[in-house]
Order: C-alpha cells, then structure tokens, then sequence
C-alpha cells in the first residue's frame, strides 16, 4: 500500500494528478488517502480509467431514462425488530427510542447486541417471484435490493464478509433471489451499497450505559472470536461485524454526530478507516458486481465510498463501467449514482437526491431515492396508517420525470420478508393509476420548461443530498408539468380539474410553440375534450369523468 501526505492547501478542492488518481486536501487538516492495492479483485481492463476525466466520458443509457420508476426493497436484519431506520447504531445509545425498545424485545446490549439481532432474522415469509410480479404491476421498470447497510451485514454469498445471509440468519443468498425475481419478470436489476459507512456508523457499540444498574458494562461492540466459545456465533469473529478496532471518532457518543462526520474530505473529528477495512470494503463489492452483473449501483455516500481519503470508489467506477460493456455486447449499460456531486462529477456518475428534487431541467439523468414510510421497516408507522398516499407519490413522479429524472421508491418489507396490507394496497392503487397513464410516463424527455404554476415559484432549496420532499406549496390544477414523446406533447394538471384548465405556455402569443395545435385528448379516455387556444392561454373545458383520480394528463398533437 502507498500512503500519499496531504494537506489543503485553499478553502477550496483543489485536484493532483497523482500516481493515476487525483488527490484532494483540506486547509488546517492533515489526512492519507490510501492507494489501493487491487490484487484480490482486479479492476477489469477497457476504456475507462479510474480518474474523473475518463469517466466523464460515460454516457447514461436509454433504458434508464426511459424506465422512470424502480421500486426497492430497502431491506436486511436492521428490519427484523420492525423499529425503524438506523436501529443497528441507535440501539447502543440509551436515551435513544430504539434502544429502550430494544431492551423490551431483547435485553442489554451488553449481552444481546446487534450480531444477535442477526440471528434471529429468518425471513420465513419472503417470495421474492411473488412480489416481484407485485411491483411490476404497479408499474417499476426496474427493481433494487439492498447488498448492505450501514450495519456491515452482507445480504448475499459474500466471499469477504463472513456475516453474511448465507452463513446465517435467513441462510439464503438474499441478493442472488431478487436477481432471478426481477429479471424473470423482465425488471432491470439494480444493487444498493451503504456499508463504507460501518466504521463510525458502529462505533457507539463500543459504549456503556452511562446511568442506570448496567452504567459502565461495555455493550459487545469490542467482542472478539474468542469470546464466542459455546455461543451461536462460535468460530466467527465479531470484528467482521462491527469493525471497531480502532479508536472512535470524536463526538462518537453523540446519535447526531455522524452527520457531519459523513463527508470524508470534511469529516470534524472522524476516525478515518485503516488499509485493511478499506481493501475488504473494495474486494466486497467488485466481488458483489462481478456476480451479480448488475444494471445499476448505488452508493450511499457523498460522492463515491471513502471518497477522497481512497482511491476505490473511483476504481470500483472504472471496473464496473468496463464490466459492463463486456457484459453486453460493447455498450455500457451501467448506471452508477452518487450523492452532492459537483459538475465534474455529474458527468461520469448519476446524480442521486435523497427525499428531494430538482427545480429545473437538469442536462443529465437524475434519479430521487425516497420511501413510502421509513427506509428500515418500522411496525409503528403502518399501525398509524402514515405510509405516503399514492396521489402524492404520483405528483412526485410527474414532476421528477418532466425535469429529466427517475423516481426509486421504497416500499418497507417487514423482517420476515413480506409486505403489510398498506404496502399492499399503495403498490395496487399506485399501478392503477400507471397502468392508465404509463405512456405520457415511460420513454418520455422534458419539453422546452418543465412546468407552469405557483408550485415552482415556491419550489424548496435542496439540503445536502437532497430533503426538501413535502416543503414546498401543495400542487394544484393551476401547476401543470410537461414531457414529450415523438412529436406528441403530455400536459400534467397536478390536480383533477373542477374549472377550466389554463395552460399559459400553449397560448397563441406564446414563444413556446410554432404550429396550431390540432387535437387534445385525456390520456386514458375516449371522450372528447371541448378546448380552445386563445391569446393568454390554451383553455380546456374540464370532463365530467376522468380515468384517474390523482393527476390528469391531456395528449396534445400539433399539425
């Protein structure tokens, strides 16, 4: 391994070219970036190299910006206690809400930690075929499962990570089922990966209570396999789990800590991870994509895994890239996200936005990552009923879609792998709705404006990777949003119309357009549509029936 010193050297990045990969360094700080040694897993060879400049010749494919909308099954053992997001780093802090619970389900971390959790996640209900046939109803073009989460765990037949779905818990290749489900049923195949994360992620289990009758008895986090004489997890070693040999990062005892901690290149106070944990993270995942070959990969980080402190996740960039083309016949068909990606980097990677959106057309395709309740499945939000009603994950999709982008929802699979009823009945109305208006939706391009309307004006600024999702002015029949196919133009009113609909950039006087229009239509139905074109408007007169009962999309052809 070479480690390279660096500092930085402006308020700004600034970039080195340097032993084929770029350097970066901050003012006041001092850190190594690690040179990865590649021997285990060798990046496959081809037309992309592991620097920004190669990348930036990547170009996204059509099957993604014709697909529009996946659907993920955000799923592992976190899911198991049915507590929520995060549970595997909450339930070490005590005043956490999952932590109390969790000494209701399980006892004392101390003595059932998250490893325990583990092995009692059997995912007797799970029918990937099943489901899968569910989600293509409702109307996903591609599916994702999750390889891993923060918590360290592989869903899958992991050669390097011996905590693993197939040496235990449900002791199936979780990964490789939904590969056969979504590509029996024709889905592109998609893979998410959280884990670069699990070395501050977990270091709260090296902690103690700090009051009550168990203050001070350390939790399990700092376990060894020697400690597993005689216990289920005899002959595997915790460490493969947690990964805390090492000191923790500032702050560490803090749940909201980590937060700032979460972009290496600024990470205040954050331990950073060592050359053995940053080699197995990378020999996972080009074990990961060379198995499973999948249509696209997500990383839920800033930018790329470990970026900048290693060179991997640029080296993981290039091997999948040139995977890919190998896989299909000499076209890449590859699809890579990252999060707050600058423009240099929205160049060779996918844009991802986390619980938000846009408020203009972007040049490249865009995805947002959201869920209908909370990302790990969580029993309290379905037994209130608070799941995302399908109108307003609808709205979403339309207005995503018409500035260049895909929708990736989360629909919650409760830790024995089935769905609740509210899943059940969002994913039949949510298909109804698409099986209607699927065609003003797939293989569709932004028009010249996404929209019109008082919504964009009052449109929410993005918030690091995005969560501005539910903070801007509710749609009305006033917000209209645009996309085209061929030479037909589709017109979203964002709400069923109970007056006349004004389409303000299809007027007569408007620079938008330069031949008449000659037909309107609702898509999904056969009646007529009585309308005219004036000076200040197009105007139609609403319908006493519609096909849907969300958004209403009118086809509009000109001569």
């Amino acid at each position: 391994m070479k480690q390279v010193k660096m500092r930085f050297l402006t308020l700004a990045f600034i970039t080195l070219f340097y032993s084929s990969t770029y350097l970066f360094a901050r003012l006041g700080m001092e850190y190594e970036q690690t040179i990865l040694n590649e021997q285990a897993e060798p990046i496959a060879g081809g037309v992309f190299s592991p620097d920004w400049q190669s990348l930036s010749d990547y170009e996204c494919p059509d099957w993604f910006r014709d697909a529009k909308f996946g659907i993920w099954a955000h799923w592992g053992p976190q899911c198991q206690p049915e507590r929520g997001d995060w549970y595997a780093r909450h339930m070490y802090f005590e005043n956490e809400w999952a932590a109390k619970e969790h000494r209701k389900l399980y006892g004392h971390p101390s003595v059932f930690g998250f490893k325990d959790v583990i092995n009692t996640w059997k995912a007797d209900k799970w029918d990937p075929q099943a489901m899968m046939k569910l989600y293509k109803k409702a109307g996903a073009k591609y599916f994702f499962a999750m390889a891993n989460h923060h918590d360290n765990f592989d869903n899958y037949d992991s050669k390097y990570q011996p905590w693993n779905s197939v040496n235990m818990g449900p002791k199936q290749d979780i990964v490789g089922l939904w590969a056969k489900a979504a590509r029996d049923n024709g889905l592109r195949f998609g893979i998410s990966v959280h884990a670069a994360h699990a070395w501050s992620w977990l270091e709260a289990a090296q902690g103690a209570d700090k009051a009550g009758p168990q203050a001070g008895v350390p939790y399990d986090g700092n376990l060894t396999a020697a400690d597993g004489q005689g216990k289920w997890w005899q002959g595997y070693d915790p460490q493969d789990l947690y990964a805390q040999k090492h000191k923790p990062s500032s702050g560490s005892d803090n749940p909201g800590s980590i937060h700032s901690q979460w972009d290496w290149s600024s990470a205040a106070g954050s331990s950073i991870p060592d050359k053995e944990y940053i080699e197995k993270f990378y020999n996972r995942t080009i074990d990961l994509i060379n198995k499973y070959q999948p249509d696209e990969l997500y990383f839920d980080d800033t930018v790329l895994p470990l970026y900048p402190v290693s060179d991997i996740g640029l080296k993981i960039a290039a091997h999948y890239y040139n995977s890919s083309i190998k896989w299909h016949n000499g076209e890449n068909q590859a699809v890579l996200t990252g999060k707050i990606l600058n423009d240099e980097q929205k160049e060779a990677l996918v844009w991802d936005i986390e619980k938000g959106v846009t408020n203009k057309i972007e040049d490249k395709p865009w995805q947002t990552c959201t869920c209908i309740g909370a990302w790990h499945y969580d029993r309290g939000i379905f037994d209130r009923h608070h799941y995302k009603k399908p109108a307003a994950v609808v709205l979403m999709l339309i207005d995503i879609v018409s500035k260049n982008g895909n929708l990736l929802l989360n629909i919650p699979v409760r830790g024995d792998g089935s769905l609740d009823s509210d899943s059940i009945a969002f994913l039949e109305q949510f298909g109804q709705w698409m099986a209607v208006n699927g065609q003003a939706i797939y293989g569709t391009r932004p028009w010249k404006i996404f929209g019109e309307g008082p919504a964009q004006q009052a449109a929410a600024e993005l918030s690091a990777q995005g969560f501005n999702e539910g903070k801007g002015k509710p749609f009305t029949q006033d917000d209209i949003r645009f996309v085209t196919k061929g030479k037909d133009l589709y017109a979203f009113v964002m709400a069923v119309p109970t007056r006349t609909v004004k389409i303000r950039a299809l007027a007569l006087s408007s620079q938008l357009i330069s031949t008449p229009i000659v037909s309107v239509a609702v898509v999904g139905s056969n009646v007529p549509v009585t309308y005219q074109q004036t000076h200040d408007a197009l105007e139609i007169v609403p319908s006493d029936k519609y096909p849907s009962s969300y958004a209403i999309c009118y086809k509009i052809t000109f001569e």
